[in-house]
């Protein structure tokens, strides 16, 4: 479990979170959503802690994530940005990057590491890229790429922000099929969303951001029965049949 207490971050003399307290549990997926500016993305980079907090407190399994050193916080967290760079390297190469919070000096890769890359590569069906450039890549095969990436670095928490950008609607399934399966094995993971119904019909536990604060934190079900989701987003959310979707707010 991660408990987060009276979080203010920012960047510079702005603040963008302003005293977050929310808790996000073990081996369910945790999704975030929010208006564009409100903070989804600044309160993953603090989690991770790419970004340094003004005050408050980030807690994992009893222990202050910014008292670990990078390698044992790499092992309790792992971050997939919504946007990163395209380089010229073959996808195995960089899959294996996840794992540099294992390796000693020298930073020589042993079996275990090649063997966990895989692993991470075959569950994602990228086994027949491995030898090719990302650069080569489309979008969404790079996206998957950087998925395998994070798997391999074994991380209890999985933080992805927006994981289903550039993928077309099959992947997108696939991918948050695979989310539920990492949490069935013992995973947590949080993501940013910007797709109502997808991530009413995704979470086990939903957190809504607006402003820099916490509007809701609950299960969806009671997020969308408490139409703060509407008021968040100027938009009406139905649901019918197990599914939702949104209208536009009728003044």
């Amino acid at each position: 479990m991660i408990g987060i207490k009276n979080l203010t971050a920012g960047y510079g003399d702005k603040t963008v979170l302003d005293n977050v307290s929310l808790t996000i549990p073990d081996s369910r997926v945790t999704v975030i959503l929010g208006p564009n500016g409100c903070g989804k993305s600044t309160l993953l980079k603090c989690i991770c802690q790419i970004i340094k907090p003004f005050s408050g407190t980030i807690v994992a399994d009893g222990e202050e994530l910014s008292s670990l050193s990078f390698p044992e916080r790499a092992k309790r967290v792992s971050y997939l940005a919504q946007n990163r760079p395209v380089p010229d390297i073959l996808v195995r190469n960089l899959v294996l990057h996840g794992r540099f919070p294992y390796l000693s000096y020298p930073r020589r890769y042993r079996p275990e590491d090649r063997r966990v890359v895989d692993e991470a590569l075959e569950r994602l069906g990228l086994s027949s890229y491995a030898d090719k450039l990302v650069s080569e890549l489309s979008g969404g095969e790079r996206q998957k790429v950087y998925l395998a990436m994070s798997l391999a670095q074994g991380s209890r928490t999985l933080l992805f922000d927006e994981p289903t950008t550039y993928l077309d609607i099959a992947h997108q399934f696939a991918v948050l099929d695979e989310v539920r399966q990492l949490c069935t094995e013992g995973k947590s993971v949080v993501m940013v969303l910007h797709d109502i119904p997808e991530a009413l019909e995704t979470a086990d536990h939903m957190i809504v951001l607006s402003g820099g604060r916490v509007m809701k934190e609950d299960t969806p079900e009671k997020v969308f029965e408490s139409g703060v989701l509407d008021e968040v987003f100027g938009v009406r959310v139905e649901r019918g049949d197990g599914h939702y979707w949104c209208r536009r707010s009728i003044s």
